[in-house]
């Protein structure tokens, strides 16, 4: 028999996949797949290093409290490592964290505090400020971070690297990395630099981050605001080492959410958001090449922490990343078009509890009563809770016996200004082709459809 005692003993070893579906130009590449780690991230590794080294130093007692600020994935391998050695972990996340991530943290034990995102460091209310302050408010605790823990690149350092050398025959001419903390393309960088100091340590970084025109132009540029995760600084973290990189490429959240899409779509690798920016980083510099190379990147963490996210086709409608089939008319602002079956609805003859099941499901908080394709009302929460709050066996009635048959229904071809008035009177535009139900259009549609159209001409 072979087996393991602990699932801390299956981090590592994880494998390498060539990508044969996508124009690299006269380079091959490859991904090594971290998302295979059990924490589901490359950041199992530095976690048990940063712990394992505490331990070692005597930082840390038993049953002491592991305190630590995150963009996500270095969470869940603490979480992980402090569960299975028995720790307490506070961990203090920026509030534009996918909620996967937060629930997995919580599903593993984690206490979760969210802070803001839009505060840079040395704010109170920025995540690596107020986690230093609670770990000195905190008895018996010890803040691990990463951005200043050398325990943290040494786990690629002695690790990642030499699997990846192993795995591709000693033959890599570049690793496409991002940074966060900055452990992993420091610790690479210092492995590679022993065993091919000739290889080239690129950087892939969000736009928005200061980090490439410091590689590029040696000084830090404009701070952006970006929405991938994990990857992207307003700082040089302390533990990374960027002199070891030779050169940077930015990639936006439209090409890094697409690109991640793409590796899913052509090469069924579920990767998340930051994966999407190092590959197209690494395509990038592949096609920039003139002679064969090996070149190798990362998929840093499985895709299923952002299935609400990039994986979300409203969500990326939403953003602007993708887009719909342009008519010219009202259809354009409807989130969830009916004639794409996209339309959450229900019966008139459906029950109530039917009804808040099915907008508990997708989460939305009014539905549009259908008879055949005519609407004939609609139903939000509040209709729910005045029907069944005396009688909770109210929640068997029909929904047209609670349902609003007032409706502000517009023809499709109906001008956008018309709609402010029906806003105004806190009211929902139903959308109608003739006697035709096409969709709902609420105030964030309407929003989400300006800020849009701001995008495309600014």
């Amino acid at each position: 028999m072979s087996f393991h005692t602990n699932v801390l003993e299956t981090i590592g070893n994880t494998p390498m996949v060539e990508l044969t579906k996508f124009e690299t130009g006269p380079c091959r590449l490859f991904v090594k797949l971290e998302n295979q780690n059990p924490g589901g991230s490359i950041k199992d590794r530095p976690a048990l290093s940063m712990v394992e080294a505490a331990e070692k130093s005597g930082s840390i007692k038993p049953g002491g409290t592991l305190i630590e600020a995150t963009a996500g994935n270095t969470g869940l391998g603490l979480a992980l490592v402090a569960k299975q050695k028995g720790y307490r972990l506070i961990l203090v996340i920026p509030d534009k964290m996918s909620q996967e991530k937060i629930f997995n943290l919580q599903a593993m034990g984690a206490e979760v505090l969210l802070t803001r995102s839009d505060v840079g460091n040395g704010h109170p209310e920025y995540y690596q400020d107020m986690a230093m302050r609670l770990a000195a408010e905190t008895e018996n605790s010890v803040f691990i971070n990463q951005f200043g823990n050398d325990a943290n690149p040494l786990a690629h350092e002695t690790g990642t690297g030499p699997e990846i050398w192993a795995q591709m025959g000693h033959k890599i001419d570049a690793m496409v990395c991002g940074v966060g903390s900055g452990g992993t393309i420091t610790g690479l960088g210092r492995f590679f630099a022993k065993v091919n100091p000739n290889l080239e340590m690129v950087l892939a970084d969000p736009v928005g981050s200061v980090l490439a025109d410091y590689i590029n132009k040696g000084e830090m540029g404009p701070l952006g605001s970006w929405l991938v995760e994990g990857i992207g600084e307003d700082f040089i973290p302390d533990v990374s080492d960027l002199s070891l990189v030779s050169s940077a490429y930015t990639v936006s959240d439209k090409e890094a959410f697409l690109t991640a899409r793409e590796l899913l779509e052509y090469e069924g690798i579920l990767a998340g958001s930051s994966s999407g920016t190092l590959l197209a980083g690494a395509l990038a510099y592949c096609r920039d090449q003139t002679e064969p190379k090996n070149v190798v990147t990362l998929v840093c963490d499985s895709g299923n922490k952002y299935l609400s996210k990039m994986y979300n086709d409203y969500w990326m409608l939403d953003q602007g990343f993708i887009k719909r089939k342009h008519h010219g008319d009202l259809r354009d602002l409807i989130a969830r078009p009916h004639t794409d079956r996209a339309a959450v609805t229900v019966k008139p003859n459906d029950t109530l509890a039917t009804a808040l099941s099915r907008m508990k499901l997708y989460d939305v908080s009014q539905l549009p009563v259908l008879d055949e394709q005519r609407a004939v009302g609609i139903i939000d929460e509040s209709d729910i809770l005045w029907a069944i709050h005396h009688e909770r066996e109210n929640f068997q009635d029909p929904v047209s016996s609670a349902m609003s048959a007032e409706l502000e229904t517009v023809e499709r071809t109906a001008s956008i200004e018309s709609l402010v008035p029906i806003f105004r009177r806190d009211l929902t535009v139903i959308v109608v082709d003739g006697d035709t139900f096409l969709g709902l259009i609420t105030r964030i549609d309407m929003l989400n459809h300006l800020r849009r159209g701001l995008s495309e001409t600014s």
